[in-house]
């Protein structure tokens, strides 16, 4: 699962790492180290350019909305459901499979949040002596500070409510895909805590290395059977996680001491 994330890198450093061709200044984000789902955010896309002569796709960077609603949709009142979508289904789901074949982008990100649920919290928990058992959220990010490049979707969906001219009337929306997290030890490790990404939580977001950017945002690239090879797991090893202060937890907090490593689990939240 991917509920929150850190997006902080600037869009010139995001043009260079990405070899983005086209970005509009107009469309810079503010750095947001507590990404929540309905925030715009940054992707990167490959598509012809509007009222272009030119019919080639561009590589581009583009501010979506975070939470995917359908083209074929009512209303967009289901987005905020729309956050994730599983890397082993996305290509038969009707929501997704449109978007899979021909609409795929990148959401660069500086890496991603996950609770953990403390082993006497989750017992309590059960036992019916706790409702709320406190979390202790954990920062997972590439082990090499490298830029966390998650697999998404992007769609377009029409306001019919709206004139033709209205700013408003076309929403530009993603998703991020998500596999199975990694069971293997982790790059870097906390002292204390989990050693793996599956003993933070069964899901992760799908991470895109280097070699498959090209591949993945290619438009043209439509085959069903060679688009899922690309959907396959990254080594094992590459990330590393750690905890992070409750802070942010509440999505009205947001500056970088979100992503100060502490030395072990706040009081309270014991893994």
């Amino acid at each position: 699962m991917c509920g929150r994330y850190a997006a902080s890198r600037r869009p010139e450093d995001l043009v260079g790492i990405f070899d983005v061709q086209k970005w509009e200044p107009e469309e810079t984000l503010a750095p947001d180290w507590n990404v929540a789902p309905t925030k715009e955010v940054y992707a990167i896309l490959e598509r012809p350019l509007k009222d272009a002569a030119d019919p080639r796709p561009v590589r581009q960077l583009r501010a979506l909305k975070w939470g995917l609603v359908p083209s074929w949709a009512k209303s967009p009142e289901g987005a905020a459901r729309m956050i994730n979508a599983r890397a082993e289904t996305v290509h038969e789901k009707p929501s997704f499979r449109g978007p899979f074949a021909s609409r795929r982008c990148i959401l660069p990100a500086d890496g991603y949040y996950e609770w953990v649920t403390a082993p006497e919290e989750r017992e309590l928990e059960e036992q019916g002596k706790r409702k709320r058992p406190r979390k202790q959220p954990y920062f997972v990010t590439p082990a090499d500070g490298s830029v966390f490049a998650m697999a998404g979707l992007y769609e377009f969906w029409r306001d019919r409510t709206l004139p033709d001219d209205h700013p408003l009337a076309w929403w530009a929306t993603c998703t991020v895909l998500t596999t199975e997290a990694e069971r293997g030890p982790l790059g870097v490790a906390p002292a204390q805590g989990p050693g793996s990404l599956a003993e933070i939580h069964p899901r992760m977001p799908l991470m895109l290395t280097p070699d498959r950017w090209d591949a993945w945002l290619d438009p043209s690239a439509t085959d069903k059977e060679r688009l899922k090879g690309l959907l396959a797991p990254p080594p094992e090893g590459l990330m590393r996680a750690y905890a992070v202060t409750t802070a942010v937890s509440n999505v009205r907090n947001n500056g970088p001491e979100l992503l100060a490593e502490l030395s072990g689990p706040e009081e309270g939240t014991l893994f």
